[in-house]
């Protein structure tokens, strides 16, 4: 007998009528129609069932952090890297525990299982990093998180010499961080940029890790760090494990030089992960009009067959006030500044948020098919256009074949003589194409 048996699905892909059928911790088949006895049956009502959201790029260390030690009047840059100096010394690591944990309980209420969260490792303490490595161990049963061992001050900007970040991170990668982080365009010099490309890169391949470095996050078009990141990953054999997160930069630069770009990059099978809510607010903040909106050439990347995934990037922290763990949010702002609004690449701003990240981050059994993990969310649209659209409902939320959140479809009733009593923003349609009354939901 089944464990669950989930019927009249819509998937992402477009097929309708599916069901899935799941025993124990994974799906066993998915084909439409299916009937068979089950411990629990629901029928989805067409609603969409997608997996569940990844997050690729997040800071965990610092999320829900707002108002301390004081708020970010400017909602600048630069006040929240001030304000982070502020705060580091006050941190503790039971707080840093309960506000992760927190943020982890809004993830899963959104759908969002997987979070790949950048940890900073320059603090000798490494007080951030033991605690979302306890967060981590905590959360396993119901969300993945992958840590990301992150110089934020620059690896080769210590105090103390070059070699003190780098030997804090060294020793986060020895406690169990995941992923090898670095930022070289926050490095004294373009050279040691490139030096800090060289040193993080060939650190990963000899440990046998990930590498995702925050890369040229800056107006500067010459700011062309992600073309050592390409060419180190060739040299080190690092293809499809390496990441670029923001590559900002590109936004200002040359086609002529992102023609050559582009194809290195494709070469080298580098990830790429935008941050459309924070890099269309932080940059272009020296830009009068016309302002640059700072995202960076996604719909471009993507079409060179790149893997580009959307991320949050902050959440309530003290570079960004807003966010509440949506990644359909994510995708809503990346649609629009992308200017991705064709059928097709609204369904690839979907994708950014579900299966591009999960490739990003190597998650194992992802997937609604058979052998994959059970871990699903049923979204209250019918496709993924719409979803995006309305920031859909997650009307049920399953890890491994367990519900782990669940919310009542939104209903909202209306008192207008001669209208329809309620409405839920779908666009019904009936096969003839004229509009019909709500379809009746989940069961």
């Amino acid at each position: 007998m089944l464990d669950l048996l989930i019927t009249n699905a819509t998937l992402p892909d477009g097929r309708r009528n599916m069901s899935l059928a799941v025993r124990g911790e994974r799906i066993v088949e998915v084909s439409p129609g299916l009937q068979a006895p089950a411990h629990e049956t629901l029928n989805a009502g067409g609603m969409l069932l997608s997996s569940p959201f990844v997050d690729a790029h997040f800071h965990m260390d610092a999320t829900l952090s707002y108002g301390l030690p004081r708020v970010n009047q400017s909602g600048t840059l630069l006040e929240g890297i001030a304000l982070w100096g502020e705060l580091k010394p006050m941190l503790t690591q039971d707080a840093l525990v309960e506000r992760a944990l927190g943020y982890c309980d809004w993830a899963v209420a959104k759908g969002l299982l997987a979070i790949r969260t950048h940890v900073d490792v320059c603090d000798p303490r490494l007080l951030a990093v033991d605690a979302l490595l306890e967060v981590k161990r905590r959360v396993a049963p119901y969300l993945d998180l992958q840590l990301v061992a992150f110089p934020q001050d620059g690896v080769l900007r210590g105090t103390q010499g070059p070699e003190q970040h780098l030997n804090n991170l060294i020793r986060a990668l020895d406690k169990g961080v995941d992923v090898v982080g670095g930022i070289p365009h926050f490095e004294r010099t373009m050279a040691d940029g490139a030096l800090s490309v060289r040193t993080l890169c060939e650190l990963a391949a000899a440990r046998g890790l990930r590498v995702d470095m925050h890369c040229d996050e800056s107006d500067d078009p010459h700011s062309r760090h992600v073309e050592t990141l390409a060419q180190e990953t060739q040299r080190l054999g690092l293809h499809g494990r390496v990441t670029g997160s923001h590559l900002t930069s590109m936004h200002s630069m040359d086609n002529y030089y992102v023609s050559k770009l582009i194809p290195l990059m494709a070469e080298a099978q580098l990830h790429v992960v935008a941050n459309p809510l924070i890099n269309i607010t932080l940059q272009g903040r020296h830009d009068s009009y016309p302002k640059r909106r700072g995202m960076t050439r996604v719909p471009e990347l993507m079409a060179a067959g790149l893997t580009v995934a959307f991320g949050h990037d902050c959440v309530m922290d003290p570079w960004y006030s807003l966010g509440s763990g949506d990644m359909l949010e994510v995708a809503h702002m990346g649609l629009h500044i992308g200017q991705m609004t064709s059928q097709a690449a609204m369904r690839q701003c979907f994708d950014a948020v579900t299966c591009n990240p999960a490739r990003i981050l190597g998650l194992e059994g992802y997937g609604l098919e058979a052998g994959c993990y059970a871990d699903m969310v049923l979204l209250q649209a019918q496709d993924p256009v719409e979803a995006v659209r309305l920031r859909a409902n997650r009307l049920k939320v399953w890890r491994r074949g367990q519900c782990v959140a669940e919310q009542p479809r939104p209903l909202t009733t209306l008192h207008l003589p001669g209208r329809p009593p309620h409405t839920d923003w779908l666009q019904h349609r009936a096969p003839g194409g004229s509009d019909s009354g709500p379809p009746p939901g989940p069961q």
